[in-house]
């Protein structure tokens, strides 16, 4: 019985060691709901508007010594520098403020408030007046 104890045994270990093999068909499995998963996700993570969007450690621009600081305020009136300008004189107190240079640098700042249609329509007046070159101002983003 000594003999057939061993048998026994050696036989159970042979049966463990195929045991302990991996089978790789349930891996491939998940892998391949994965390869799907990635292949139906990738396009709708991709976005098709093509933006120039500045780094946010950009170095600061210079700017000019005279700046000409153009404010949109809460109740849409606009302020040239420190001083209020009604929307018909706008382009007239620009003139005087660039002394004529419609290649002068302007810097909008608009508060927060400020609805995106409002900010654009004075933007487009801007334009209009011969100023292409506006700077939009914003507060620095602690890092």
């Amino acid at each position: 019985m000594g003999g057939a104890e061993m048998a026994g045994e050696m036989h159970d270990d042979e049966d463990k060691g195929e045991l302990a093999e991996i089978n790789v068909t349930p891996f491939i499995d998940v892998m391949l709901v994965l390869l799907i998963i990635f292949m139906v996700a990738a396009p709708l993570a991709t976005v098709d508007i093509n933006v120039d969007l500045p780094a946010s450690s950009a170095p600061q621009a210079a700017r000019p010594d005279q700046p000409v600081w153009l404010t949109l305020k809460p109740d849409l009136s606009v302020a040239l520098d420190n001083e209020s300008v009604s929307p018909g004189a706008l382009a007239e107190a620009l003139r005087r403020a660039t002394g004529g240079d419609t290649g002068a640098r302007l810097f909008l700042r608009a508060d927060q408030s400020v609805a995106y249609g409002d900010l654009m329509a004075l933007m487009n007046r801007l334009r209009d007046a011969g100023y292409l070159k506006i700077a939009l101002v914003g507060l620095e983003a602690a890092s």
